[in-house]
């Protein structure tokens, strides 16, 4: 008979979340659960580990706690982390693993290493191990001040080397849209009024979540222990912006806090110099926006806008498929009935397709705002490769590739 799966949970976080004492909560509240830790730390002292230890009662025999240093789960430690899994889940000593990644690690990669065999190492933890859950603990005391910050791990001496450029506000995102369970932890720290706030907006970044609050991170360990709830596919759409681009229409509704979300679809290119210019005065009340832009400029290539806070990300995403050969073109049509779907007859799948998630917005007036940036009729019949193009367009790299 085929030895079971070992059920895996992975803790993540941004620093001083809170991760920690949520993993000393459940160890100490396991009710004879046999249990392997798994410890990340930036640090080369593993300060994470050492207090696990003073936390719980974890014995040599029933218990193992692997300590990981000078590393993050999600990048230099990622055989490493594949290794100490198999080994933990072959031992057959144990009821459960639960991993407290770094906390500038990102869940996704962390996700992926439990989803295929790995042919360096040999090793295939999709016959050993079973990713049951992924829990991010939110900071509600400092999430705003860490959200707006406009600072990068680099700023903060955070980051894993030199070339780790990545914004604070990115990682908190990716932590918040790759999750099962989001635990807003220290929410006695923070009136009613802003703490339902904060919820909101959560509940709008990552709405396929469970949401729960927590105060010096105790919560019931049956709520992110043994719950099934991961999938990967789900977890691939299960971010905010992704659901509400799914909806077949969408009315946009505001709740009593002001939290609202709406939908830009236009079939028209943006002029590359105004969108620019909208980019550099963008909203303030928009708190999160994404998805796919159309710009008429050389190159018939879509574009990804992202942004979050102050951190704004856009570059080309690839060939619009109309550009594509017509035997291609219905090749994939056939496979992708949505994409079908919404094919228009003459610009086929070229469109702007814009989420916004935000407090207090006007959508009315950002949707005129992004309309002026649009193309006039006049401009539309015009070359557009001789339109002023200030937008991080590498189109001479993409044709060479």
């Amino acid at each position: 008979m085929a030895n079971k799966k070992i059920p895996v949970t992975v803790l993540s976080g941004y620093l001083g979340s809170g991760k920690t004492t949520v993993l000393n909560h459940v160890l100490n509240n396991r009710d004879g659960l046999r249990v392997a830790v798994i410890v990340n730390d930036m640090s080369e002292v593993n300060i994470d580990a050492d207090l696990v230890r003073s936390g719980t009662n974890l014995s040599r025999t029933e218990e193992s706690l692997v300590e990981m240093s000078n590393g993050c789960i999600c990048c230099t430690l990622r055989e490493d982390l594949l290794r100490e899994v198999a080994r933990l889940a072959k031992d057959q000593a144990f009821d459960y693993i639960l991993i407290e990644s770094s906390g500038i690690s990102e869940p996704v990669p962390v996700a992926q290493t439990f989803s295929y065999a790995d042919p360096d190492s040999g090793i295939d933890l999709t016959t050993l191990a079973e990713l049951d859950c992924m829990v991010t603990v939110v900071d509600a005391h400092r999430f705003w001040n860490d959200f707006g910050s406009g600072e990068t791990l680099l700023d903060r001496n955070q980051a894993v080397g030199e070339e780790d450029h990545r914004d604070v506000v990115d990682l908190l995102i990716d932590q918040i849209e790759t999750c099962d369970v989001l635990l807003l932890n220290k929410c006695d720290l923070v009136d009613e009024v802003h703490l339902n706030e904060l919820e909101g907006v959560l509940r709008k970044l990552q709405p396929h979540a469970r949401l729960i609050r927590t105060v010096q991170g105790k919560i019931d360990p049956k709520m992110i222990l043994n719950t099934g709830l991961f999938d990967f596919e789900q977890a691939s759409v299960s971010a905010g912006w992704i659901q509400e681009l799914q909806k077949e229409s969408h009315t946009p509704e505001t709740d009593e806090y002001g939290i609202s979300s709406f939908v830009y679809r236009r079939r028209r290119p943006f002029h590359p110099q105004r969108l620019a210019d909208f980019m550099t005065e963008w909203p303030e009340e928009v708190v999160r926006a994404k998805g796919i832009a159309w710009i008429a400029a050389k190159g018939d290539f879509a574009a990804t806008l992202s942004q979050a806070s102050a951190s704004i990300q856009f570059g080309p995403a690839g060939y619009w498929l109309a550009s594509m050969p017509k035997e291609e073109q219905e090749a994939v049509l056939r496979t992708e009935p949505d994409m079908r779907k919404k094919w228009d007859e003459t610009w086929g799948d070229r469109i702007n397709e814009l989420v916004f998630i935000g407090i207090s917005m006007n959508a009315a007036d950002i949707e005129a705002q992004l309309d002026t940036c649009l193309v006039d009729d006049t401009e539309l019949k015009q070359d557009w490769s001789q339109f002023e193009n200030p937008l991080p367009w590498p189109i001479e790299s993409i044709v060479k590739a």
